[in-house]
């Protein structure tokens, strides 16, 4: 064991090292040379080398990066990290602010951000320790990429106060630290990284924290995903607070009280966006009163109470040298614009879309032209006019084929609509599209199975179908170009664990026409079972929610295909679930509950369930939950230090239920 005059030092030096990165990192006010934090640093590392119990899961020495690991664990997120809608132009925001004041009134503030091009992540403490970091990933499912935020400087590995919290923010890579990485992968003969966003994503996804320690990213947190029993009552409080306990935001947000002091900040960022040390995509706007949040919620997406401002494309001239076809995994052509290299909103176009032949008409787009070109959304490149006044004459125009570039089948344009498709079952392309999003993340998510090695399975026989991805074996793939021994089992492992998915990710993948995700989980929780989907009737379908006549009728016909009843018979012999396995709400337990059609509110300190946990149950089971109490409540549900929201029930008479009478009505 250390001696006493030992561990205190190790002490003193974990708090000063603690500090100095703080007004480093955090403060940008660093109060000591780098080479005194460095000479610290190394007597901390010899100390806990030589006294491992003195090394602590706080310790600045955590922070170099353990030890690699072979595959990111599945982390889900217990408050869903939503996207959020946008906004275009002011017209798009003064509608954004009238739908706000129709729901809360005209008393409402907003608070602007910048939008931090980078990563969404969420950090997890408990009692004021970093314990979990995970990727936004869908929205509901991330990954565990705590070992890698842990490299990142100005996330705190302990709090200034002991407090349970999930914050979220965004991991970005700085315009210096960004410079100096692509430097070094010039000098190493490697690709650079195309923009800081690309390179933060790229950092933060190395199985290897050692390699995201040497990136120097940085975070900035922006909301609170759950703030435990800590009374914040307006967004801006809550920044405030993350600040007070060590959490780094960002100090451009602004309190504005209209939506004309909104568009001011605006315009004053569209002009200093190219100053700032770091990339912004755009501002976002926020609802600041949190029971104003709560009142207007959500939509299926994305809260009603912020939008994200997205700034003007940047539009630049080059030329187009090529037009190349594609098939995808429904048989459309699209046709696809090849360019002479040019830099767009931080990164290198060289190709864009062209969607359809009546788009290359409409515009007269011709192989040879001068074209501009923007990001939409500062993120899908497209051409927006050709520069007709720039024409040499040796411009070739473009017509589309009549046979599919891949199988030579003869192109069809179906009634209504405007795209060219294949028909033919066999494509090859149709075919390896449709691998392609088979094994993507929103449907089986299958790691470590991308579309590069998907087309190397397809071009060497090795799959023709979905079924035959669950028949690969070592032999199969060790074959594969950069396929090694860790990979190749890793992939197996990743294809073994896919078949235990619920019956909504295997809809989804199947790619039935018109089912989203959305209407595959509404399917899996109606029918419950592939069996159930595949017997029944197109009224059947017409009886779900959400679920329209061209949906129906294509769900119908795919389940009538015998080709379809063969792919499935196979996935079952390959023990792929074929059931819904996610949580059921039975409708008779909802006609049957104390909440169903009753108005709820919840005040005071819950001990057992966290507020979001009791809102969503009540929701499931038919209620609604506001935030305030009115003539309209009909259950107020009381915890600890309930205030003026209880007196307020008392006065109107409304049911005043304590928290065990919820949860014993909860769980019935």
């Amino acid at each position: 064991m250390a001696e006493q005059h030992v561990t205190d030092r190790a002490k003193t030096l974990q708090e000063l090292l603690k500090q100095y990165g703080y007004e480093y990192h955090t403060l940008d006010e660093p109060s000591v040379p780098d080479a005194e934090y460095d000479q610290l640093m190394q007597e901390l590392l010899q100390l806990e080398e030589q006294y491992p119990e003195l090394k602590t899961p706080d310790s600045p020495t955590q922070r170099v990066g353990g030890e690699p690991l072979d595959a990111f664990r599945k982390v889900n997120h217990r408050i869903p990290m939503l996207s959020l809608g946008n906004a275009f132009n002011e017209q798009d925001l003064r509608d954004f602010d009238r739908r706000v004041r129709q729901g809360v009134g005209d008393d409402v503030t907003y608070v602007c951000e910048l939008k931090i091009d980078g990563l969404a992540v969420s950090l997890s403490y408990e009692d004021g320790l970093f314990t979990l970091g995970a990727t936004r990933g869908d929205g509901t499912v991330g990954e565990d990429i705590t070992h890698n935020l842990k490299t990142i400087r100005s996330i705190p590995l302990r709090l200034n106060e002991s407090v349970n919290l999930e914050v979220r923010g965004e991991a970005f890579m700085p315009h210096h630290s960004f410079e100096r990485l692509n430097d070094a992968k010039e000098a190493a003969e490697e690709a650079p990284f195309a923009n800081p966003r690309n390179a933060a994503a790229g950092s933060l996804r190395q199985l290897d924290p050692k390699i995201a320690a040497k990136r120097h990213l940085d975070i900035f947190l922006y909301a609170i995903g759950d703030k435990g029993d800590h009374p914040i009552q307006y967004h801006s409080e809550g920044l405030e607070w993350l600040e007070s306990l060590g959490l780094k935001t960002n100090p451009e947000w602004r309190r504005c009280d209209t939506i004309d002091d909104v568009l001011e900040y605006i315009e004053t960022y569209t002009s200093q966006r190219t100053e700032l040390p770091y990339e912004i995509d755009g501002i976002v706007i926020k609802v600041d009163a949190l029971a104003h949040q709560e009142t207007l919620g959500f939509t299926a997406k994305s809260p009603r109470w912020s939008i994200a401002y997205k700034f003007p494309a940047e539009e630049v001239v080059t030329t187009l040298t090529d037009i190349e076809l594609s098939v995808g995994r429904t048989g459309v052509i699209t046709p696809t614009a090849v360019l002479n290299p040019v830099r767009v909103a931080g990164t290198t176009v060289q190709r864009a879309s062209l969607h359809n032949e009546d788009l290359i008409r409409e515009k007269d787009i011709r192989i040879g032209d001068e074209v501009v070109i923007k990001k939409a959304g500062d993120i899908i490149p497209e051409v927006v006019n050709v520069l007709e006044e720039r024409r040499t004459g040796n411009e070739q125009p473009f017509s589309m084929p009549e046979e599919c570039p891949e199988c030579n089948s003869e192109l069809v344009r179906i009634e209504g609509e405007v795209a060219l498709r294949c028909i033919n079952p066999k494509c090859p392309a149709h075919i390896r599209e449709g691998l392609i999003h088979f094994v993507s993340r929103n449907a089986m998510d299958i790691d470590g199975l991308g579309e590069k090695v998907v087309t190397q399975l397809f071009q060497n026989d090795l799959i023709e179908d979905v079924a035959d991805l669950y028949g690969l074996k070592y032999e199969d793939l060790i074959q594969l170009e950069r396929m090694g021994d860790k990979s190749v089992q890793n992939l197996l492992q990743a294809i073994e664990t896919s078949k235990d998915n619920s019956l909504e990710k295997l809809l989804f993948g199947l790619g039935i026409k018109y089912v989203g995700t959305k209407a595959a989980g509404t399917l899996a929780k109606t029918f419950e079972s592939i069996d159930n989907l595949m017997n029944a009737s197109e009224a059947d379908f017409l009886e779900v929610d959400e679920i329209g006549d061209k949906m129906a009728d294509a769900i119908y016909t795919y389940f009538q295909n015998d080709d379809v009843h063969q792919l499935i018979d196979e996935l079952k012999e390959y023990g792929v679930n074929m059931a819904y396995n996610g949580p059921v709400i039975n409708q008779e337990d909802v006609n049957n509950s104390a909440f169903a059609g009753k108005t709820v509110v919840l005040t005071g300190k819950l001990e057992q369930w966290s507020r979001p946990e009791a809102k969503a149950k009540i929701l499931e089971l038919g209620g609604k939950v506001t935030s305030s109490v009115s003539k309209n409540t009909d259950i107020l549900v009381a915890g600890a230090d309930a205030g003026s929201k209880l007196d307020k029930a008392q006065e109107l008479g409304i049911d005043i239920w304590d928290e065990e009478r919820m949860i014993a009505s909860l769980e019935q």
